[in-house]
């Protein structure tokens, strides 16, 4: 870092880089509890992935919450110690990455299973996420031999690459989805709405992950001697929790607006005739095949998911 140092740029935009994060982290905490309230009999395995991701939340939260209190307030009237580096600003790096890791993680499983177990694929997604995670422990063990700022622009390259590679997984992840997703589509109105909610689900929450750790890595690149790459990357964990959650929760609404849809369109169809003179029972008829083929379907829909994993009810059991 360059001195004189200049206190906005640097512990001003790791400040705001916290406050962003805590006002996440309350955001994360209200999920977290909606999450098991409303979905009690999730998997096992689901609970645990959303109470680890929580506690490496709060884990997070109070290392950087430590690192400003550290320069801003411990040491207001030391300057003299801005230069140099707190462990915690350092450590929370690895509860960051550890977080990215279950997400992107848990994220890899459903591509592996929406794509009939494609190894290629996987593999692929897997290869960045397990990158990305080495690059940020490698990080980690080498910084906490440094003692200030300046020797940490040594790790340039680290940091760079640990947020390309968290961009680069979030959009292959997110594209894999999309395509697999609108690949699934039924032609039938309900499965069909589910699916295009889950798109944008999908879209949206690989989005803001990417743009984040974009963000970061073009900080690092042109602010390379200041700390708004900080305000950015203490961001970046808090994003993928809220995603995982709002993913999860997000499920019911989703069958609910897919049920609202098949309900109102059957109520279209047994309305009374336009003619207004005939009788009852041609509307009666319509329903008794409609319901038919609804049944017809439903066994087709079980018969097929019986022999390959389908988006619907994979989300059903799992997510």
């Amino acid at each position: 870092m360059s001195s004189p140092l200049s206190i906005d740029n640097t512990m001003g935009a790791a400040l705001i880089g916290s406050v962003c994060a805590a006002v996440l982290y309350g955001v994360s905490c209200i999920q977290t509890w909606y999450y098991y309230d409303r979905y009690p009999t999730d998997a096992w395995y689901i609970k645990y992935l959303v109470a680890s991701v929580w506690v490496f939340d709060t884990i997070h939260q109070v290392l950087i919450s430590h690192t400003v209190y550290h320069y801003l307030v411990s040491n207001y009237t030391n300057p003299a110690m801005l230069a140099n580096i707190i462990w915690s600003v350092l450590l929370e790096v690895l509860f960051n990455s550890l977080i990215c890791l279950l997400v992107q993680g848990f994220l890899t499983m459903r591509v592996w299973r929406m794509s009939n177990k494609n190894k290629i694929l996987t593999f692929i997604v897997l290869c960045l996420v397990i990158a990305e995670f080495v690059c940020s422990v490698v990080f980690v063990v080498q910084s906490m031999q440094l003692q200030t700022w300046l020797e940490l622009s040594q790790l340039k390259g680290l940091s760079m690459a640990v947020n390309v590679l968290a961009a680069a997984g979030d959009a292959l992840i997110a594209a894999s989805l999309v395509f697999l997703l609108r690949r699934s589509r039924t032609g039938f109105k309900k499965s069909d709405t589910m699916i295009s909610r889950l798109i944008v689900f999908t879209v949206n929450t690989g989005l803001f992950t990417s743009i984040c750790a974009v963000m970061s890595l073009v900080s690092i690149i042109v602010w390379g001697n200041t700390l708004i790459y900080v305000a950015f990357y203490f961001s970046l964990g808090r994003l993928y929790s809220n995603s995982l959650l709002a993913t999860l929760n997000a499920r019911q609404e989703i069958r609910n607006l897919a049920d609202e849809m098949d309900t109102l369109s059957l109520s279209f169809r047994s309305g009374p005739s336009s003619f207004g003179s005939g009788s009852k029972k041609p509307t009666n008829i319509s329903i008794v095949i409609d319901t038919t083929q609804d049944f017809v379907r439903d066994r087709a829909m079980t018969m097929t998911d019986s022999e390959t994993e389908s988006p619907i009810t994979d989300l059903k059991d799992e997510v």
